[in-house]
Order: C-alpha cells, then structure tokens, then sequence
C-alpha cells in the first residue's frame, strides 16, 4: 500500500465512527476473514462496527472467532438498512461492484456514508471515495493485513490473526495457486506468530464435512465430462441431484477443483442448477494461461482472474452445456492441443 493510501485511511479513522463492514453474497473465506478481521480492528481502536452479509454463509465458516455477530440482510432487513443508514463510513470487502451485494446495492448507494472498497479483484467500480484495488494480491486479507499492519501492528492478535490465515488459505488453494508469493508466505509466517494455528484452520476448513456432501461429490465425479480433442472438463449439477443429497449451502466448494487435477487438463468449470433463482450457477478454474475472467466475462456475464473466474447462465442445464460447449470450440485456438 502506497503512503497516500495509507494517509487516506489514517485520516478517515482518525476519530471514532460508525462502520458498516459488508462482503459480497455467498461470502467465501476470504470475504468473511477480511470481514471479521477488519471488524475486530476497527472496534479494537475506538470505532463502533458492525458486519452485515447479504445472506447465509458455509457451515465450514460458522466457527471463525467474531462470526456470531454478524447480521444477515436477508434474514433481518429492518435492522440492517437502519444501520447503513446511519453509518459514517462502509466498507465493502472481496468485490467492486455493489451489484455483488445483491438486494443491499441501492441501500449502498444511496447511503451518505463514505465508502471504502477493498478489493483484489480486476476492473474496480467507482462508487467508492477511497479505493484499495490491486488484482496482483491473491486475497483481500492480504489486503486487510497490510492495512491493519501499517495502522497498529502490535493490535493484531490469535482472533485476527486467525480470521486472515482463513481468508488467505481458502482463496490461495492451501497456498497452491500463482497468486501465492513470497509475500503471501511472510504475511502468513507472521499470522502464526500472531496465534493462527494452521493444523486447526486447516481441519476447521477442511475436514468437517458431510456424509451428504461426499454423496454429492461422488455424483459431481460421475457427471465429469472430457470435452475430445480439447484440454477442458465439465462437471454438471441439476437441482435435483442436489436435492436428492440434501444440499446444504456450501456443500459444492472446491468440487470444480477435482476437474482441474487431471493431469493435461487446463481449465475445469462446475455448472450447478438452481431453480429458486433460475439460473445455472457457474465456476471456471484453469492452469496456465487460458484466461477464465475473460472466458466468463464474454460468454456468461461473469468475471473474477486469470486462473479463477464465476458465471451465470439464464439457460436450462442442458443448454447452458451446450452453449459452453459451443464457447469452447470458438476458443480452442487457445489451447495447446
């Protein structure tokens, strides 16, 4: 973070004030761990803090140090819209642009509050007045520890520590993704320094799932799909093969990463029915340099980075396969095949 930036910050916190801190909808672990971590912060220098998410978050999440206090838009709208109203200043964290807060995005708006984005995503909006971008970062609570580091290192402690170590380990793949760097590494060396204890995150994360959701990874497994000729695989999911696993939020997490761990394949995507909102949920992830951000963003009005990106489409199942079909074939000049 630049010295400007850093001012910019210090000046806005310089005094007490009313925070809203807000991830994006179907918070992961790295909006989540930022969220919290910030919070945590925030209230440890004077500031009053609050964190609403737009709705429910993983199971796998709901033991992370702070998590009881977060307020869901979707579930206690009233309260929530009295207390953006009423902030001094929102932070919105793991994305840049408000339409990623769903129902929240016009409350945002229209909010005198001061807006701040912390983000590490590309192609930032411009709604708020302080913006730290930068999509060379893996995570957003890499982010977060530089900001709080700069601010008041000696402030950071095993519940804040622990927060960032969730985030960062979750979207860097468990530190396997290009994203990672020697930076990464020292940022997380000082996290344990702080009380993060990676062997318990790890399993918190990891090794707390459901008989359920293995079912269901053993029909995500069945459905996987080798496109010929073309390094590309596919997992497909229909509403009912998730009902008949008795899907809970979050049970298909790291599913499309299977895909991506055959050996020669270089992009894996996951396409998952929901018929509550009439759409066919996508996640593309792919090794090298087929860009899935660019990929998403021309033919499934989605986004994220180079090697991990999100969709949607409109279509039924069935055609939204045949339409990525279709996309991969006008791409394959793209592939070393």
């Amino acid at each position: 973070m630049n010295q400007q930036l850093l001012k910019a910050f210090q000046k806005v916190l310089d005094t007490p004030k009313k925070i809203i801190i807000i991830p994006h909808k179907n918070p992961d672990g790295d909006a989540l761990g930022s969220s919290l971590s910030l919070h945590a912060f925030l209230n440890k220098t004077g500031h009053q803090s609050h964190i609403i998410s737009p709705n429910e978050y993983p199971e796998f999440l709901d033991w992370m140090p702070g998590q009881n206090e977060i307020l869901k838009f979707s579930q206690f709208t009233d309260q929530s819209t009295q207390w953006i109203e009423n902030a001094d200043i929102i932070f919105t964290l793991d994305f840049n642009q408000l339409s990623r807060i769903d129902k929240m995005a016009p409350i945002v708006e229209q909010s005198d509050a001061q807006k701040i984005m912390i983000d590490h995503h590309e192609h930032p909006g411009d709604y708020a007045s302080i913006t730290y971008s930068d999509a060379t970062i893996g995570s957003t609570c890499e982010m977060v520890f530089e900001l709080i580091s700069a601010l008041d290192h000696d402030k950071i402690d095993s519940a804040i520590a622990t927060c960032l170590y969730t985030g960062i380990m979750t979207d860097s793949g468990s530190f396997r993704f290009p994203s990672t760097t020697a930076r990464t590494h020292q940022i997380v060396s000082t996290l344990i320094e702080k009380g993060a204890i990676p062997h318990f995150i790890h399993q918190k994360i990891y090794d707390t799932y459901s008989f359920n959701r293995l079912q269901l990874l053993g029909t995500a497994l069945k459905n996987l799909t080798k496109i010929q000729e073309i390094p590309v695989v596919y997992i497909t999911l229909s509403q009912k093969e998730l009902n008949q696993n008795n899907f809970k939020k979050g049970d298909t997490e790291g599913f499309v990463n299977y895909g991506l761990s055959l050996l020669g394949i270089s992009l894996a995507v996951i396409m998952i029915e929901n018929e509550a909102e009439k759409i066919i949920k996508m996640s593309f992830r792919s090794k090298g340099s087929f860009d899935v951000n660019q990929f998403a963003k021309k033919y499934f009005n989605g986004g994220g980075h180079i090697n991990a990106a999100g969709g949607v489409s409109h279509s039924p199942l069935a055609e939204t396969v045949s339409q990525f079909r279709n996309a991969i074939a006008q791409e394959k000049s793209h592939f070393d095949v």
